[in-house]
């Protein structure tokens, strides 16, 4: 019987009930990779619906000053 490398799926942060707002920059943290460039939905998990609500949320927080646009 052969063995496969199955990977676990990997859950929605917001589908579990979880909110992220654009004045909480530390939480955005997780989204976004050490040059400044926010990760693809792959890597972070997301669904399609959360993810590019998760961009807009980092987009305005960059447009106020909360984030860096790169380090």
């Amino acid at each position: 019987m052969a063995e496969f490398n199955r990977r676990k799926k990997k859950i929605c942060f917001m589908c579990t009930g979880k909110t992220v707002d654009y004045k909480d920059p530390e939480t955005l943290k997780r989204y976004i990779n050490e040059k400044g460039k926010i990760l693809p939905r792959r890597v972070t998990g997301n669904c399609a619906l959360h993810q590019r609500f998760i961009s807009r949320q980092i987009k305005r927080a960059r447009a106020i000053a909360l984030m860096p646009f790169s380090r």
